[in-house]
């Protein structure tokens, strides 16, 4: 799969875009609030149907305007795709796909697949549990539209067991919600537990790759016991039981997919607590890039890599090694200038050069 346009109204600091993108290495250039990210954000944004950087869609809008739109196409093994937003302050944001609007925001999961890499990225491995959560589950929803609803399923049956629980309701009724949110948990909890499984020998290759073989990469999914959805629900079951009184007592859900995380182990370290800011980095960067493998793997589709000033990050031989690594993806790649050891690695490059909210290739 990869972008062939990107067209932009009133969207950040563009009032007006259309931008062709090639295959290959597609490399933004500019000084620093230039709107480089915005470009990838929003391209992003038509592959989840969010930003990475603000929950509120409504400050996506240019200042002064009511507004905008944001339309990206692409060519995939299946044809050409096209996905297209539109944002307005005083409605919800809708969405159509291949110009047909669709009501679910689930069905654009799949349709185009992204997979996106900045220095802010590092959180998902020094962060919280539910960096690293937020990473699984928009991975696995852009592999699963099943896994989309799955999960909001989940989150809207533990948003009402907790309402219930601050309620003071009778046991009763919270048995009946225990057995849902335990039918639906076990199924999230499962498929995460797959899909870390499966990233975790792509991220072990990957990070050899990267550290010249001196360092390998383990993940362990970290959650509720049981190898089958049957035996995981009977323990979320039991766990629900035990923790009852201090669910109660607090009023929400101590117990389930919400609190589940995945270990980061090079070699023996622990690179969530203990690894150095070079190993977390690193770390993280082997996460994306066994992303991008498993997405491959998976679906049959080449997803589109966006790089968001990652090589002012990375010392010269990863930055060389990521590069090399690029092959055969298209990659949307920002930064305010190409180094001089990498120049070589650009030679088939196309570049853009943006300035003030315009785009102009060079």
């Amino acid at each position: 799969m990869y972008l062939t346009g990107l067209t932009l109204e009133n969207y950040r600091n563009y009032r007006s875009l259309k931008l062709s993108l090639k295959p290959g290495l597609n490399v933004l250039t500019g000084e620093n609030a230039q709107g480089k990210t915005n470009l990838l954000e929003a391209v992003y944004f038509t592959s989840i149907g969010k930003s990475m950087r603000t929950p509120r869609d409504k400050e996506l809008i240019m200042w002064g305007e009511d507004r905008a739109r944001i339309k990206a196409e692409a060519v995939g093994r299946y044809g050409r795709k096209k996905v297209e937003f539109l944002i307005d302050k005083r409605d919800n944001k809708r969405v159509a796909i291949n110009g047909a609007e669709v009501r679910k925001l689930g069905e654009l999961m799949g349709v185009i697949m992204t997979v996106l890499f900045s220095p802010d990225e590092i959180a998902v491995i020094k962060n919280s549990p539910g960096d690293r959560r937020r990473f699984m589950d928009i991975a696995v929803c852009q592999l699963s539209r099943a896994y989309f609803y799955l999960l909001s399923r989940y989150n809207k049956t533990l948003a009402q067991r907790n309402r219930l629980l601050k309620s003071g309701t009778d046991g009763d009724t919270l048995d009946i919600w225990d057995m849902q949110l335990a039918g639906a948990g076990a199924k999230v909890i499962k498929t995460r537990r797959g899909f870390i499984n499966r990233l975790s020998a792509l991220a072990d290759r990957n990070h050899r790759y990267l550290t010249s073989d001196k360092e390998s990469l383990t993940l362990n999914y970290e959650s509720l016991a049981g190898e089958t959805e049957e035996e995981i629900r009977d323990v979320f079951l039991s766990e629900l039981k035990r923790t009852r009184d201090k669910d109660v007592l607090y009023g929400f859900t101590h117990v389930g997919a919400q609190t589940d995380d995945f270990a980061v182990l090079a070699g023996d370290v622990d690179v969530r607590k203990y690894g150095s800011q070079g190993q977390q980095r690193t770390a993280a960067l082997s996460l994306k890039l066994a992303e991008l493998d498993l997405f491959k793997e998976e679906s049959g589709e080449d997803p589109v890599l966006l790089l968001d000033d990652v090589f002012s990050e990375l010392d010269e031989k990863r930055q060389e090694k990521l590069i090399s690594r690029l092959s055969g993806f298209q990659t949307v790649v920002t930064c305010t200038h190409v180094e001089e050891n990498l120049k070589r690695y650009f030679t088939d490059a196309n570049f853009f050069r943006v300035q003030n909210g315009t785009v102009s290739e060079v």
